[in-house]
C-alpha cells in the first residue's frame, strides 16, 4: 500500500447479532463499570426496550438509571437536562439507547460530564481526544452508524441562528457497542428509508471523501453492497430479519468508514437543514443525496462507477461514466420508491426557504465537510443546490 500513513479509530469492543444488547451486563463487568445511566428517548422507555435492557442487568448486580428526555435532533439545552441527571448520581458510564438523536447526547453527556465546559468548545475545527466517560452505545436504527464513529451533532440552541454544531474526536468515540438488529424490526417504514439512505450516504460520501483511504473504501463498498439487495426489502417487508440484520450491519459498516474518512458535502448542507426546518437527519441527507451527487460526480467519475458497481447497478463492460450516471438514476429511483418528500412536500415554506438560504450556506462551508467533496463548491454554488430543490 502506498500514500500516507491512514489513521484508524473504532470502539474498543463491538459484538454484531440478534440478541447482542443482553449482553450489556457481561460488557460492564469486563470493562469493570458497574453504574450505567442510560441515555434514551421517550418513546424506547415507553415501549419497554430500556427497560428491558435494564433488566439484564440485574444478573449481574448492576443496576440502571434511564433518563428518557432526549429529543430529537438534540440541542444544548436537551444535552443539559441529561447532564443535569449525570452530576446528580455516582455514574461511571453512559449507555447512549437509540437512534442518533439519543446516542449524539451520551456522547455529549458523557464528555461534558468529565470537563463542565460548554459544547460550544467543541464544535469544528476543534478536534477533541481528551478522555470521557466511558460510553457503551446501542442502536436501535439501520442509518446512523454513530456506535462507531468519533462525531456528535449538537445544535446550539442559545445563539440566534440555531446551528447544527458537528463535534469531532476520540472523545466522542464509543468504548463499545452492541449493534443488535432485533432492536430495528418494529421501526416503521419512513424511519427504515430515512435511515437506510443515510447509511447509503455514509457509504457513498466515504468512499467518494478526498480522505478516503483503503481501510475505509473496502468498508464502504460492501456497506453499499448489503444496502443495494437489502434497503427496499426491509422498507417493504419490515419484519424480514435477513434484510434487517444486512442492514444494520451495512450501517456499522459505513459508519466505522466515515468516521475514518469523514463525510462531504451532502452532510455540510443536511445539518442546517435539520437545525432550521426540524427535518430528520436521514430524511435530509435523503433529500439532498441524489442533488448534491449530479453536482459532485463529474470530479469523480470513477470513484461514483465503483459504486455503482458495488451495488449491482451496472456490468463489467460498461465505461465508468456510464456506472456513475447509473448510480445517480439509483438514487432518483431509489427515493421515489421510497417515498422520500421533497422539502415543500415535507411541508416547508418555500419562501422561508429561500429566505434562509445564506444562512444555511454560510453554515454548510463553516462545518468544514464540503472541503472533503471530490468538487469543492463555494458559497454561490451552494447557494444554487439548495435553490434547485424548490424550484
Amino acid at each position: 500500500m502506498t500514500g500516507p500513513v491512514a489513521s484508524v479509530a473504532l470502539p474498543r469492543l463491538l459484538r454484531i447479532g440478534p440478541g447482542a444488547a443482553e449482553q450489556l451486563g457481561e460488557v460492564l463487568r469486563s470493562l469493570e463499570l458497574s453504574r450505567p445511566l442510560i441515555v434514551t428517548d421517550a418513546f424506547l422507555n415507553g415501549n419497554g426496550t430500556a427497560g428491558r435492557i435494564a433488566d439484564t442487568l440485574v444478573p449481574y448486580g448492576i443496576r440502571a438509571q434511564v433518563h428518557d428526555r432526549v429529543r430529537p435532533d438534540p440541542t444544548t439545552s436537551s444535552v443539559q437536562d441529561a447532564l443535569d441527571v449525570l452530576s446528580q448520581g455516582d455514574f461511571d458510564c453512559v449507555v447512549g439507547l437509540g437512534g442518533g438523536s439519543p446516542m449524539d447526547t451520551a456522547k455529549a453527556v458523557a464528555l461534558l460530564g468529565t470537563t463542565g465546559r460548554p459544547m460550544r468548545d467543541y464544535a469544528a475545527p476543534a478536534i477533541t481526544d481528551i478522555p470521557a466517560l466511558p460510553l457503551i452505545a446501542i442502536p436501535t436504527t439501520a442509518g446512523s452508524g454513530s456506535e462507531c464513529t468519533r462525531y456528535t451533532i449538537i445544535t446550539d440552541d442559545t445563539g440566534p441562528t440555531d446551528e447544527k454544531m458537528l463535534c469531532s474526536g476520540l472523545a466522542f468515540l464509543p468504548t463499545a457497542a452492541l449493534v443488535d438488529p432485533l432492536l430495528t424490526v418494529a421501526m416503521p417504514p419512513r424511519l427504515t428509508a430515512d435511515t437506510g439512505i443515510d447509511a447509503l450516504t455514509h457509504a457513498i460520501e466515504s468512499y467518494a471523501s478526498r480522505q478516503a483511504t483503503p481501510f475505509t473504501d473496502g468498508l464502504a463498498l460492501i456497506a453499499m453492497t448489503a444496502i443495494g439487495h437489502n434497503l427496499r426489502t426491509a422498507y417493504t417487508s419490515p419484519d424480514d430479519l435477513s434484510a434487517r440484520s444486512a442492514m444494520m450491519l451495512a450501517s456499522t459498516q459505513a459508519g466505522m468508514a466515515f468516521s475514518n474518512s469523514s463525510v462531504a458535502l451532502v452532510h455540510g448542507m443536511s445539518r442546517p437543514v435539520g437545525a432550521h426546518f426540524h427535518v430528520a437527519h436521514g430524511l435530509s441527507n435523503a433529500m439532498l443525496l441524489p442533488t448534491v451527487t449530479a453536482y459532485s460526480l463529474s470530479a469523480a467519475i470513477p470513484r461514483y462507477a465503483d459504486c455503482a458497481r458495488a451495488m449491482s447497478l451496472s456490468g463489467g463492460g460498461e465505461s465508468d461514466e456510464a456506472a456513475a450516471h447509473a448510480l445517480l438514476a439509483e438514487l432518483h429511483n431509489l427515493n421515489a420508491d421510497l417515498a422520500v418528500p421533497t422539502p415543500e412536500q415535507q411541508g416547508i415554506d418555500r419562501e422561508r426557504w429561500l429566505r434562509m438560504i445564506p444562512t444555511m450556506a454560510e453554515q454548510t462551508l463553516t462545518s468544514g465537510s464540503p472541503a472533503n467533496n471530490p468538487r469543492t463548491p463555494d458559497q454561490a454554488t451552494v447557494e444554487g443546490l439548495y435553490r434547485s430543490l424548490v424550484d
